[in-house]
């Protein structure tokens, strides 16, 4: 999951990004893993002529860590995704869903367990499991999230052995060693933007908690995604796989993609519908004061800078100025997508600040939909910190933080919120000033203030919008303080978790960056701040500029005082030695 703007994570064999030898090997042996255990455990498939090449074929659709994550002992679970995936290709079949209990357990017990435990009807039962076996695994293994809720259980369950009223259901079985059951949950579908999303949406309004996901994209556009809940009666599985299903098919039909023949604007979609006019560009809301329509044979490419799942963006020149264009791909063009693209043309060419991209242009006229802006030759911050450098020293940081503060600052003033504010999206130029970029998911401020749909990017999501919360401004403060803290870290936010884990913790569990020993007391103070749960109680930008120029006045002063001190001592030192001699 881009999830969400971001969300799915590993890197599709095919895709314009290349996989490395090693990559390719660890996704190799983890299919012979699970060839060769199918074949030990005598499954009636596997004697099929042509069984093996059609076992590979499963996983060279799939990103390598479907092959790194998943649970060998669970081999028999990759023929279930192959099955899901075939059904799913039908669209009469979508959305697939499949759901069963499953328990976490450790290697040392899992080894232990039975490894194929009962899986008759009649036995999904909270008491038909007390007594007659133990469910599987999940089928990627444990996550930290799950192997602490095992020790939760377990300690929960010592803690109440004594206890002559505790409920049979709630004695943890009888076994200290096994937690709790929960439900996997497989949906897989056809590709769409934000896909994830929606389904977390989903379970959430469902009242389940999400302990683990796992989410893939096939090479040719379908997905595969894996959830691990708890919160629904173990007895009521198949209700929970209707449920599922009816939401999911109604969530089919929302995103039904609409083919590009009549775009629509933010300001007259619904009257378009209604009277089936048709245009032949996309239209976007003009008040008259700049013309900003590329002129495309003016247009030049000429390198490939990025390419994402929507669009690419590439180094070129417009009247010989170099410029950055950002593409959308033809594709994967729907009326969702032209409205994201018109909101972000309506809001740059309204912004100017020394502090935000510059915006040149943009062509709206299909099947050339793209957005030139200044060219930024200093790369993107993130690739400064996680590519090249490695984390600023403070002075340094301090100046950058100031500059993405001013920007965001003149934003907020004029009621837009960014809604994706994290390092990838910030640009530097050849003197290292830092500019706020991409506006794909900024919005304009609703008039009563606050906004429910979930955007963004989880590492650097707040909590209110994780929950489909209302929220507002303040959502760019949270994300703020995760940018300030990759500023003086280098570090990505999270980085032993999946994007959904980093956000189970955040919302759950309170879960915020390990913030170093080392840092400035007032940066530390101005962080707890930002990642406040309340919003209101986090500060504006306003006043995180006041405090960011008065500790960088302070490092200022202080080197001052240490080089002024160095020339003194050195000056002693120096007469001193003259009259030794």
């Amino acid at each position: 999951m881009v999830m969400g703007s971001g969300a799915r994570r590993g890197v599709k064999i095919g895709d314009s990004l290349p996989v490395s030898p090693a990559l390719l090997k660890e996704k190799v042996d983890g299919y012979k893993e699970i060839l060769r255990r199918i074949k030990e455990a005598a499954v009636e498939d596997a004697k099929r002529p042509g069984f093996d090449a059609e076992l590979w074929s499963h996983f060279e659709r799939l990103p390598v860590r479907y092959a790194t994550d998943l649970n060998s002992r669970r081999a028999e679970d990759v023929l279930r995704h192959q099955r899901l995936l075939s059904l799913a290709e039908d669209p009469a079949n979508r959305p697939v869903v499949e759901v069963r209990l499953v328990q976490v357990r450790s290697d040392e017990q899992d080894a232990a367990a039975d490894p194929d435990p009962p899986n008759s009807p009649n036995e999904n039962t909270a008491s038909n499991l007390l007594h007659k076996g133990i469910h599987p695994p999940p089928t990627f293994g444990s996550s930290p999230n799950l192997t602490a809720l095992v020790l939760k259980e377990t300690q929960s369950c010592e803690e109440g052995q004594d206890n002559e009223d505790l409920h049979l259901e709630d004695s943890c079985h009888a076994n200290t060693w096994f937690s709790r059951p929960m439900h996997e949950i497989i949906y897989s579908t056809s590709e769409k933007p934000k896909l994830l999303h929606q389904l977390t949406c989903i379970l959430n309004e469902m009242g389940l908690n999400i302990q683990e996901a796992v989410a893939f994209s096939t090479t040719d556009n379908y997905s595969l995604d894996v959830f691990v809940v708890n919160g629904w009666p173990y007895e009521e599985t198949e209700l929970l796989k209707t449920t599922l299903q009816k939401k999911g098919a109604h969530l089919e039909k929302q995103c039904q993609p609409i083919i590009c023949r009549s775009p629509l604007t933010i300001e007259n979609e619904e009257a378009s519908e209604d009277t089936g006019e048709e245009h032949d560009h996309v239209k976007i809301p003009n008040d008259g004061l700049d013309v900003w329509e590329i002129n495309i044979k003016k247009l030049k490419f000429e390198t490939k800078i990025a390419s994402g799942s929507f669009g690419r963006l590439y180094k070129g020149t417009y009247w010989n100025q170099d410029v950055a264009i950002k593409v959308l791909r033809q594709e994967r063009i729907d009326a969702n997508m032209q409205k994201e693209f018109a909101q972000e043309v309506f809001i740059m060419r309204k912004v100017r600040h020394k502090n935000i991209v510059h915006f040149i242009g943009a062509s709206t006229k299909p099947p050339n939909l793209c957005i030139v802006t200044e060219f930024m030759n200093g790369g993107s911050v993130y690739d400064y910190l996680h590519k090249n450098k490695g984390a600023f020293k403070l002075p340094i940081l301090l100046k950058v933080a100031i500059d993405i503060s001013r920007g965001m600052e003149y934003l907020h003033n004029n009621d837009i919120i960014h809604r994706d504010l994290k390092t990838a999206n910030l640009l530097m130029d050849e003197k290292e000033d830092v500019k706020v970029a991409d506006f794909g998911v900024a919005r304009v401020k609703a008039q009563s203030g606050v906004m429910t749909a979930e955007t963004g990017t989880y590492r650097w999501m707040a909590p209110e919008v994780i929950e489909h919360k209302p929220y507002d401004h303040k959502a760019d403060i949270f994300s703020f303080g995760v940018v300030l803290w990759e500023l003086l870290t280098g570090k990505i936010p999270y980085e032993y978790m999946t994007p959904l884990q980093a956000a189970i913790g955040v919302v759950q569990k309170g879960l915020r960056p390990t913030i170093p020993k080392s840092t400035h007391p007032k940066l530390i103070e101005l962080l707890h701040r930002c990642w406040l749960k309340d919003p209101s109680l986090r500060p504006d930008f306003t006043e995180i500029i006041e405090i960011l120029e008065r500790i960088a006045k302070e490092v200022q002063d202080g080197e001052r005082k240490e080089k002024s001190s160095g020339g003194f001592l050195s000056s002693v030192l120096k007469r001193s030695s003259t009259t030794a001699k």
